[in-house]
């Protein structure tokens, strides 16, 4: 295959590991990000419906009246999803990834269904959103730790993919069902928003009942010293026999580490070890790596047009809400697309670190394209006038658009996701991951609570900041992000400088070069 294939090639994996079972087992767990997408995208084109705006006050407001409603429905969401993804990381701890993702999709329904009963009342639209947050942040920490727990290092940045690319199809979905239901349903009644709000409720439902039959983590059953648990079900993912000599490393490795992380009292770890944990060398630097990336997610400017696309079309002249969102509509397919580019080729060919930097510096010229458009021909304020006749430099904006969320999906979207799920030292991982998830809800809710004010008050200065930030992110992951490609988590100890682990992987690779002299020994004197 060579260069072809189109998983890692800098591990051993035998073929057998790259099965159906555990791409299906990725599958599954992905639907709370089809969820967490759909959730996401379909608000802003909801609240554009002209029944919406109605039902809910905002049809004849003032511009800043809007924009606080507007912004108070959007953000309440990523609040929710702050405080979700910190307070499950206990349950995740003491249940088990597979009961708690089960409870976190239940909370997500019930969000869900506030939500879509709302029958005009605002502040159930918001208590709804809150509600589905909580579920969505414990899905987001969640779903990226199981999967990388139960990923073979060759395709451990595919499946987390699958995660991302999900979540970018479902916030296709979320664009598309609000074009659809603006075409063929009547203004005149609720169903015409209730509909777009409703199907959030399928992919919740699909979670909760197919992770039931999906298997527990292997490491975390090997933390709670069920070995035997951890050993079938590591066979049953990898389709290899438990004796298989793959499978027995993998547990070696497993219980290595667990040793290495055992406080020196050997008892279980207090929340005293924890924190000292979090401060070791070679645990803060991957923790400050981690929260820089999810706070540098949020500001390549992404959710700007993903929450407020409409909006956003408004800026370049287009007019009238049914080509709002069929433009909004193509701006999901990019973004899929890109995803799809990420999880199948590029991260594990490409690698992270490569595609931090190149995403950055390709990823900010469409942002300073639109900037400087919206500078020189003012199209919303022309719009206004009546004046509504596209140029080519205007089609040319709308590319650089689903230019930008192609490249942003191939790239920082995807990247690190993955980098913050498979990074952290395996005794506090779901508490590492906690922490950078609820970063990147945090910012989240900044960048979507902000944006409003700063498209009606900055204009094209928004997209030129955002570009101007991507360029210096680009820097940044140059000089601070370590390549993880093809590393088993094991590995990761010493590759970010944890003291100890770095001395093991040298004796280790030591032992493994004499014994490789000493097998061709052998077969040198037998000839």
């Amino acid at each position: 295959m060579g260069c072809f294939n189109l998983h890692a090639s800098n591990t051993d994996d035998p073929p057998e590991v790259r099965n159906w079972r555990i791409h299906m087992i990725a599958v599954i767990a992905s639907m709370g990000s089809v969820a967490m997408g759909y959730d996401t995208s379909v608000i802003g084109g909801t609240m554009a419906l002209d029944s919406f705006r109605r039902d809910f006050g905002l049809a004849n407001v003032a511009p800043h009246t809007r924009d606080t409603l507007q912004g108070n429905i959007v953000s309440t969401f990523q609040a929710g999803c702050f405080f979700g993804s910190l307070l499950t990381f206990p349950l995740g701890e003491k249940f088990g990834r597979k009961k708690a993702i089960m409870f976190a999709s239940l909370v997500f329904c019930i969000g869900g269904a506030m939500m879509t009963a709302a029958n005009g009342i605002i502040a159930l639209i918001i208590a709804g959103r809150a509600i589905a947050g909580l579920g969505i942040g414990a899905v987001s920490l969640l779903v990226p730790v199981y999967i990388a727990e139960t990923s073979p290092p060759s395709i451990r940045g595919r499946l987390v993919g699958i995660f991302e690319v999900l979540s970018q199809g479902g916030g296709m979905l979320g664009f598309w069902i609000n074009y659809a239901v603006n075409r063929t349903i009547s203004v005149e009644g609720q169903t015409q928003w209730i509909v777009p709000l409703s199907l959030q409720l399928i992919p919740g439902a699909l979670l909760f009942f197919g992770i039931m039959f999906c298997p527990e983590s292997p490491r975390w059953y090997a933390k709670k010293d069920r070995w035997e648990e951890a050993g079938k079900t590591l066979a049953h993912i990898r389709h290899l026999d438990e004796n298989h000599p793959y499978i027995q490393r993998e547990l070696s490795d497993i219980r290595e580490q667990i040793i290495m992380s055992t406080p020196a009292n050997g008892q279980r770890m207090g929340k005293m070890d924890m924190f000292k944990r979090l401060c070791q060398k070679g645990t803060r630097n991957r923790i400050a790596i981690g929260l820089f990336l999810m706070a540098c997610q949020n500001l390549t400017g992404v959710n700007i047009i993903t929450y407020y696309s409409p909006r956003i079309f408004e800026t370049l002249g287009i007019t009238g809400t049914d080509t709002k969102l069929f433009a909004t509509g193509f701006y999901g397919i990019a973004k899929t697309l890109g995803m799809i580019v990420f999880s199948l080729y590029l991260v594990e060919k490409i690698g992270r670190r490569n595609g931090l930097i190149w995403g950055a510096f390709i990823g900010s010229l469409p942002m300073w394209y639109i900037g400087a458009y919206v500078m020189r021909a003012d199209p919303a304020g022309a719009a206004a006038k009546g004046v509504v006749s596209q140029t080519g430099a205007g089609y040319f904006a709308m590319v650089c658009v689903y230019l930008y969320g192609f490249i942003y999906c191939m790239t920082w979207q995807g990247i690190t996701w993955v980098y913050c799920s498979e990074i952290f030292p395996f005794d506090i991982r779901l508490l590492c991951v906690a922490i950078t998830t609820a970063d990147q809800w945090l910012w989240s809710f900044v960048i979507s609570r902000t944006t409003p004010y700063m498209i009606t008050s900055l204009g094209y200065g928004t997209y030129m900041f955002f570009g101007s930030l991507m360029v210096l992110m680009g820097l940044w992951a140059w000089w601070a992000v370590p390549e993880t490609k093809g590393k088993t988590l094991e590995e990761m100890e010493a590759l970010f400088g944890v003291p100890g682990a770095v001395e093991a992987e040298a004796r280790a690779a030591v032992y493994q070069k004499e014994k490789v002299e000493c097998i061709e020994d052998i077969h040198h004197n037998k000839v």
